[in-house]
């Protein structure tokens, strides 16, 4: 509370409760989230009540874990789309989307990892897939995640990451947890100029994720494109990846940085992931 104003006490309790959902990689249960509040169960529980009645935490019924819910989700879409640029990126999207025929996405970083805060699919080619707005990717399985990963310090992504490697292991996962391993992999994904997945996250799927920056050079936003694994040429300078690799470089001038990086490499047949 800000010196010398009168809050409620109480919201501010409570917001721990919101606090400790948004940061951890997983649901909760009820105690393992009074825990992270430093208050009873009981306590956590009837906060946990009313925020289910306004939306704020939905509860799974067949695990009784905790979640955010649809009303907090929306807060969180809402003040992502006030953010400068994010308008020219999504028209971007729209245009990448009609000019590629396969869906296109931006994701942004959060506390639990890459976010997806735009969604653009072709009327002309339907994709039912595992992607929605407010779906945080995985780092090591997805083209987004991998994007990421690789563009961000390592310092910020290493502790999700090891959460997420203990949760759902990778074949790869040795390599990522330490500091050489995970220095090589990343080495590559940024020399490729994007991440890249067929077949990783979801079977039948590929996807690549084109990084944009700011003037500072920071990783902003993640370009995302993907479709059907038999249709979607997700080849390293293929068609789809020069043009996301020039919608990603004229976001990067819009954000007042730039995407200067080694060439795009020649095209190559395209290889399945097993």
């Amino acid at each position: 509370m800000m010196p010398g104003r009168a809050g409620i006490q109480s919201v501010e309790v409570g917001y721990a409760v919101l606090d400790a959902l948004a940061s951890a990689p997983d649901a909760m249960m009820l105690r393992d989230l009074a825990a992270a509040c430093a208050m009873s169960a009981a306590k956590a529980h009837r906060y946990l009540v009313s925020f289910q009645r306004v939306g704020l935490v939905a509860q799974d019924p067949a695990t009784s874990r905790y979640d955010l819910g649809p009303t907090a989700r929306r807060l969180g879409l809402a003040s992502l789309a006030r953010l400068d640029g994010l308008a020219a990126a999504r028209a971007a999207a729209a245009r990448l989307c009609e000019a590629i025929g396969h869906t296109t996405a931006l994701a942004v970083w959060s506390e639990r990892g890459p976010l997806i805060v735009h969604c653009e699919t072709p009327s002309c080619q339907p994709l039912t897939i595992g992607l929605r707005l407010g779906s945080v990717m995985p780092l090591s399985s997805s083209a987004t995640g991998r994007c990421f990963s690789a563009w961000l310090p390592r310092e910020q992504i290493a502790p999700l990451l090891a959460r997420e490697l203990d949760v759902r292991p990778a074949r790869h996962a040795a390599r990522l947890t330490t500091e050489s391993g995970w220095a090589a992999w990343a080495a590559a994904v940024r020399a490729r100029g994007a991440g890249a997945a067929d077949g990783d996250l979801q079977r039948g799927l590929a996807s690549l994720c084109h990084p944009v920056f700011d003037a500072a050079g920071r990783l902003v936003l993640g370009l995302v494109t993907l479709g059907p694994s038999t249709a979607f040429d997700g080849r390293a300078g293929g068609a789809i990846d020069k043009a996301a690799r020039s919608a990603a470089a004229a976001l990067s001038r819009e954000f007042g940085g730039t995407n200067d990086g080694p060439a795009p490499p020649a095209a190559r047949p395209a290889r399945r992931s097993r």
